[in-house]
């Protein structure tokens, strides 16, 4: 019978959900969905000075933003210690781990000495055959894991590939700590085989820990999971990345106005690829990922591409959609405000009118949101310079040609207004944009928007012949 597979996403609680561990969820989550597995979440909370509720909760709402929710209820670590404590006791009782009273003062000078020969710090083991009779007055002792001193702990990665440790560069690591808490490597594995988790995929900064917790899986006699160590993210320059770079966290992408599947779809580009496809929807994510194909070196993170992919999924998106999006999310873009101007209905009324055109020029829910600022603009208009420019050079005498005219249209629609604006120009001698660019400026302060004869109809005649007469001679 086949194990059903099993991932996981263990994210530590000590700030935001970040842009590199949304990945790894993403990752977890597509395989998960491709073998017809689950994902599961577990919050690493034993750093009890670092770690918050605060933290928790946005961990799990940028899950759920992002469409990423768990299987199953987040499972705490630090509630787990029990277990954790009473695993090392049962590897005690067995002989595979032992209590070790070395000294802070002794465990320093073997840190020194090391420093001193030039090598890696490592426990010497003066505790791992000694009689506990021998153990010194006043010393809490640590447990710690009694480790192979010969050979070699082989990782076979399905993205690193065979991955060799020196078991003697392992040394006997503590297990409980001498207050009786666990570390983090023992915890890991302890929570990894009670929650059934079938394949580990995380970041490979984890890679050294791998040897260390197989030495565990094999001294408690579980079956080590599959292993996938994905490579990091780096900035545009190669450097590790940054908030410069977009070290952010996912709180921040939604604030700048990013799609959850725009900003999916440029993740699990990042370091993984399908052929020369760039645009995927999620099912064809799910259908396509699989983490063999993951990439050994750093993916680098590149702003204007997740700009293209998040532009792309924008203006593929149902206009009614966005119109709901930019209503729901108007609290966490910096430009929200323009969407409360009016009421509800007319804030609405005006968006669904608008948004075909609208659509075409915006990468993200800001910028899209900074587009509409004409539907809700107090007369007069304020002018920007180019627009201002526009209406100083002739453009304020064409309005006024043009205000009567387009009082007389019969009908109030782009092909009626784009006719009556047409036969103007071609009785003035002019180009049909010559005569569009001033009516662009007086509707909208800007030389650039929507079609113009689009902005028209959208705000309609009342508002639209107000406008061009605050602005003509």
């Amino acid at each position: 019978m086949t194990t059903s597979v099993v991932t996981r996403f263990a994210p530590s609680p000590t700030g935001f959900l970040h842009i590199g561990g949304a990945r790894t969820a993403l990752f977890n989550w597509l395989y998960a969905r491709r073998m017809g597995g689950k994902m599961l979440l577990r919050i690493e909370d034993t750093d009890r000075e670092r770690s918050s509720e605060a933290a928790v909760t946005a961990i799990i709402e940028g899950l759920s933003w992002l469409g990423l929710e768990a299987d199953e209820p987040p499972v705490s670590q630090f509630e787990r210690a029990a277990r954790h404590r009473a695993v090392a006791e049962e590897l005690l009782a067995a002989g595979k781990a032992y209590r070790c009273y070395a000294s802070q003062a002794e465990l320093e000078a073997m840190r020194e000495t090391a420093r001193a020969e030039k090598r890696p710090p490592r426990y010497d083991g003066r505790w791992r055959d000694r009689d506990p009779a021998e153990a010194p007055e006043g010393i809490d002792p640590v447990i710690r894991l009694k480790a192979p001193q010969e050979g070699e702990t082989i990782v076979n990665d399905r993205v690193q590939g065979e991955v060799r440790f020196p078991n003697r560069d392992l040394d006997d690591f503590v297990l409980l700590r001498s207050d009786a808490s666990p570390t983090y490597m023992h915890a890991v594995v302890v929570d990894d085989h009670d929650m059934g988790v079938t394949h580990i995929i995380r970041g490979d900064d984890h890679l050294t820990n791998a040897g260390r917790q197989t030495l565990i899986y094999q001294a408690r006699g579980w079956e080590v999971p599959v292993m996938a160590h994905i490579p990091l993210i780096h900035g545009e320059d190669g450097a590790k990345l940054s908030k410069r770079h977009g070290a952010l966290g996912v709180d921040a992408y939604r604030a700048m106005g990013y799609l959850p599947e725009g900003l999916l779809n440029y993740l699990v580009r990042l370091g993984w690829s399908h052929g020369d496809d760039e645009i995927m929807a999620i099912a064809e994510m799910i259908a396509w990922f699989d983490i063999d194909d993951v990439n050994k070196g750093a993916a680098r993170f590149d702003f204007k591409k997740l700009d293209a992919i998040n532009g792309h999924h924008l203006r593929a998106a149902d206009d009614d959609r966005l119109v709901d999006l930019l209503l729901a999310e108007r609290d966490h873009l910096p430009n929200g405000d323009l969407l409360k101007r009016k009421s509800e209905p007319e804030t609405r009324r005006l968006l669904a009118a608008a948004m075909p055109g609208l659509k075409e020029r915006a990468k993200t829910l800001a910028e899209l949101c900074e587009s509409t600022a004409y539907l809700f603009a107090d007369r007069p208009l304020g002018m920007e310079e180019k627009a201002e420019g526009i209406l100083a050079d002739g453009g304020r005498a064409i309005l006024s040609d043009l205000v009567p005219r387009l009082a007389a249209a019969s009908e109030w629609t782009p092909s009626a207004l784009e006719e009556a604006v047409r036969v103007y120009a071609e009785e003035s001698g002019l180009k049909l944009g010559k005569a569009a660019q001033p009516l662009r400026a007086a509707l909208t302060g800007k030389a650039t928007s929507p079609g113009v004869f689009d902005v028209l109809a959208v705000l309609g005649r009342e508002e639209s012949l107000a406008r061009i007469g605050d602005q003509s001679i």
